[in-house]
C-alpha cells in the first residue's frame, strides 16, 4: 500500500488488492473516496475546490480488470474501462448494447480511464452504462468489512441522483449478468446536445427475446427521464406475445412515456424528454424488428 499527497486530497492510498482497499476504507471511514479512473471525481473536486482527506486508488488491482465468462454469466471487474469493453470479444458477442453505449462515453482518451463501475456508482440518471446493464438483468457484487460479500440487482442500486445502496466500508468489485440466449436482440440509443462527448438528454436500451417473429420477453430501460434509470414496464408488457408491427411499436413508444418523470433543465424541457423517450423506444424497436 502506497500513500502520498496532492492539492486535491490530503492522502492518496494505492491499494494493490481488494483486501487492502477494504482495510483503507475501514481506517479512513467516511472521509475517504474510492477512485479508479477518476474522470468524475477529479472534475468535481476541481470545480468545487474541495480537498478530500483521503482517496483510495483501486485502479491497479489485477482481479478488477478482467472481463470473463463464469459458467452461465459474464463478469466485469470494477476496474474495467469503457475502452476495455469496446475491445472485449465477450461484450461484442453477448452484450452489443453495452458496447454501443461505451462508444458514446466521452472521448477516446476518457474511455481509456473511465470505468463502468464508476459510471454506476456515480448514480447519474443519465449514465450511459446503466440502461444496457439493467436490460441484461445485471447484479453488483459488493465486498464489505470482515470479508462479507453481498449482491444487489443493478436496478435497485441507485436510490436517487448521487445516492446508492452502499453501506459504510463497502465497495463494488464486479458486475455480473446472465449470458443472453440466441434469441436476444439488443440496441442502445442516445440523444444529447452534441453528436459526441455529450451527456445524455435521453438514452434508452432495449433487450428483446424474439422467437418465430414473436416477442417472448422484453426489457426496456430509460435514462435521464427520472431521478434514476427506469424500466418501461408497461411498454414491455404490451410487446410480449406479439410481433413488432408498426402499431405495436407505436403503442410501446407511447406507453414508455408512463414510466418517465422528466424535469426541465438546461439540457431539455420535460416535454421534449417525453417525446424523445417515445421516439427512441420506437426507433429501437424498428431496428430490432429488422435484426435477423
Amino acid at each position: 500500500m502506497t500513500i502520498s499527497t496532492t492539492h486535491l486530497w490530503d492522502e492518496y492510498v494505492l491499494a494493490r488488492s481488494v483486501q487492502e482497499a477494504l482495510q483503507a476504507l475501514r481506517f479512513y471511514g467516511e472521509r475517504a473516496a474510492l477512485i479508479a479512473g477518476g474522470t468524475d471525481l477529479i472534475l468535481v473536486l476541481e470545480q468545487t475546490h474541495k480537498v478530500l482527506p483521503a482517496v483510495i486508488d483501486i485502479s491497479t488491482i489485477p482481479e478488477l480488470h478482467e472481463v470473463y465468462s463464469d459458467g452461465n454469466e459474464i463478469v466485469i471487474g470494477a476496474g474495467v474501462t469503457f475502452g476495455d469493453l469496446l475491445s472485449s470479444p465477450l461484450i461484442v458477442t453477448y452484450a452489443p448494447s453495452l458496447q454501443q453505449a461505451a462508444v458514446t462515453v466521452g472521448s477516446v482518451q476518457i474511455r481509456q480511464v473511465a470505468t463502468l463501475a464508476g459510471n454506476i456508482v456515480n448514480a447519474s440518471p443519465a449514465a450511459d452504462g446503466v440502461p444496457p446493464l439493467i436490460t441484461l438483468d445485471a447484479r453488483l457484487m459488493i465486498a464489505g468489512p470482515d470479508g462479507r460479500e453481498r449482491q444487489v440487482a443493478l436496478e435497485q442500486f441507485a436510490l436517487g441522483p448521487r445516492r446508492v445502496d452502499l453501506a459504510f466500508g463497502e465497495m463494488v468489485t464486479h458486475v455480473r449478468f446472465p449470458v443472453p440466449g440466441p434469441a436476444s436482440r439488443m440496441v442502445f440509443l442516445k440523444v444529447g446536445l452534441r453528436r459526441a462527448m455529450a451527456i445524455a438528454t435521453v438514452n434508452v436500451a432495449l433487450n428483446l427475446q424474439i422467437v418465430d417473429q414473436r416477442v417472448t420477453a422484453a426489457r426496456i430501460a430509460l435514462g435521464a427521464v427520472a431521478p434514476t434509470v427506469v424500466r418501461a414496464r408497461e411498454a414491455e408488457q404490451l410487446l410480449v406475445g406479439g410481433t413488432l408491427s408498426k402499431a405495436a411499436i407505436r403503442q410501446a413508444g407511447q406507453a414508455a412515456r408512463c414510466s418517465t418523470r422528466p424535469i426541465d433543465d438546461f439540457r431539455a424541457s420535460a416535454a421534449y424528454r417525453l417525446q424523445i423517450a417515445d421516439n427512441l423506444v420506437q426507433e429501437g424497436l424498428r431496428r430490432l424488428s429488422r435484426t435477423p
